[in-house]
C-alpha cells in the first residue's frame, strides 16, 4: 500500500508499553531514496526531546493514525541523543543500529542491506558480518546522506525541456518505506494538475539549488495519466503510467514481500 508522507506526519508512535509521541519529519537517504528513520516529538513524555524510529522496529501498520513498535519506552528514552537540526551522519546511524541490534542497510544486496524487507526476521547483531575496518571508515566519514522530506518537499522539478513543477509530497510504500513516487504540482504549466514522477527517473539532485532533474520531457509528463489525490493510486494507474513511459516495472524486479516472510529470506 502506498501512502503520502502527508498522512503519516503526525501519526501516533506506539511503544509496548505506551504512547511516545508523534511523527515530525521523515528522513529518506538519497541514493536508494528510502525512509529510513522517523523523526518523533515525545512531547510531554521526554520534553524537548525528539527520536528516530526505524522501520525495523514496526510490528504493524494499525491505521493512518497510528503505527505501533516492538519497543519498550525505556529502550526508546535510552537510546541514542540525535540533534535534528544538524544531518545525522554514519557514525550516529551505526551507534543508533548496535544500539537496538538493528543490520546495517547500507551493507547488503537489497533495499535493508541483507533484508528486502523491514519486517522480516532480523538473524544476527549487525556486527557479526561486517567488516570493522569498514565500519571505521564509516565512522569518519562527514558525507551526509539522509535528507529531511520536509525540506525536500517545495523542490523544483526539471524536465528535459522546462520545468515541471515543485514537489507537493510524496508516496511511500508501507512495506518497503521505499518512496515510490515524488507527487509533483504543475500549476505553473499545467494548471490545477498533479502528476507523479519516480525517483528511478532522476538524472540528478540540486540540492545547493533545491531542484530535481529527471531524464523525461514535458510531453511525455503531459501525455501521462493525471494523478489525483483523493483517491488510493491502484495499480493499474501505475502500469498504465509505466508503460506510457516505457519503463521497468518496479514490482516485476523487486522481491515480493509474502515470497519473502514464507522464506524468511530474499
Amino acid at each position: 500500500m502506498l501512502r503520502t508522507a502527508g498522512e503519516l506526519k503526525g501519526v501516533t508512535i506506539e511503544a509496548m508499553d505506551g504512547d511516545i509521541g508523534s511523527v515530525q519529519d521523515l528522513y529518506f537517504d538519497d541514493q536508494t531514496w528510502t525512509i529510513r528513520y522517523l523523526v518523533v516529538d515525545t512531547g510531554t513524555w521526554l520534553p524537548g526531546r525528539q527520536v528516530l524510529i526505524s522501520p525495523f522496529a514496526f510490528q504493524v501498520v494499525a491505521g493512518a493514525s497510528r503505527l505501533r513498535t516492538s519497543l519498550t519506552k525505556d529502550q526508546i528514552k535510552d537510546s541514542p541523543s540525535v540533534d535534528t537540526d544538524r544531518p545525522v551522519d554514519r557514525q550516529r546511524e551505526i551507534a543508533f543500529s548496535q544500539y537496538y541490534g538493528y543490520p546495517y542497510y547500507w551493507v547488503g544486496p537489497y533495499r535493508w542491506g541483507d533484508l528486502a524487507y523491514p519486517t522480516l526476521p532480523i538473524a544476527a547483531a549487525p556486527t557479526s558480518a561486517v567488516d570493522e575496518e569498514m565500519l571505521a571508515r564509516e565512522r569518519e566519514s562527514t558525507d551526509p546522506h539522509l535528507r529531511s522530506v520536509r525540506d525536500v518537499t517545495g523542490y523544483y522539478i526539471q524536465a528535459t525541456d522546462g520545468d515541471l513543477g515543485h514537489v507537493e509530497d510524496f508516496l511511500v510504500d508501507d512495506e518497503t518505506w521505499a518512496i515510490r513516487y515524488c507527487i509533483v504540482d504543475t500549476r505553473n504549466w499545467l494548471p490545477g494538475r498533479k502528476v507523479l514522477v519516480s525517483p528511478e527517473w532522476i538524472q540528478r539532485v540540486s540540492w545547493e539549488d533545491s531542484k530535481v532533474y529527471v531524464d523525461l520531457s514535458k510531453r511525455h509528463i503531459e501525455a501521462a495519466p493525471e494523478f489525483d489525490p483523493s483517491v488510493p493510486l491502484i495499480r493499474e494507474h501505475e502500469e498504465r503510467l509505466y508503460t506510457h513511459l516505457g519503463r521497468v516495472k518496479y514490482w516485476e524486479r523487486e522481491p515480493r514481500a509474502r515470497e519473502g516472510k514464507a522464506n524468511g529470506k530474499t
